[in-house]
This record gives C-alpha cells, sequence and structure tokens, in this order.
C-alpha cells in the first residue's frame, strides 16, 4: 500500500489515478496521517431475484424419500 501526501497527490493525480485502476491501494496523507483511500471502482452487483424458476420447476413427491441403498452406504449392512 503506497501512502502519498495529499499535496504531492494534487501534482500527480493523473498516475495515480492510473495506478487505482490497475489494482494498486494509495493512501492520500497529511502530515503522515493517512485520511483517504484512493483504490479503483467496481460498481456492486446487481442483486438477484429470488424465485425466479417459480412455476417452471417440478420436484417429485418423493424426492426426500429415504432410499435403502443410501441407508447402507451410510449405516453399513
Amino acid at each position: 500500500m503506497k501512502v502519498i501526501n495529499v499535496q504531492e497527490a494534487k501534482t500527480h493525480l493523473s498516475r495515480l489515478i492510473e495506478e487505482a485502476v490497475a489494482g494498486e491501494c494509495i493512501l492520500l496523507a497529511k502530515h503522515g496521517k493517512p485520511l483517504v483511500k484512493l483504490s479503483a471502482y467496481t460498481p456492486a452487483q446487481e442483486s438477484r431475484q429470488l424465485g425466479g424458476f417459480e412455476g417452471r420447476i417440478r420436484i417429485s413427491e418423493d424426492f426426500d424419500a429415504e432410499d435403502a441403498r443410501v441407508e447402507t452406504l451410510f449405516h453399513g449392512s
């Protein structure tokens, strides 16, 4: 993480932005005290709508029924 003084950041802002876009995280400081973090913007992902397949998928009635073969595999004979 690179720490840059605010005065220097004003002078080299374009270069610092390019570095941030390239993945570097830059702290802007005043009198040696970090104040702001400069990093690349990543847009938030759109939230997905729940229940998008409602009414299109059918689950069989015996979906949760126990299967003797599987029980044997877990518990033995």
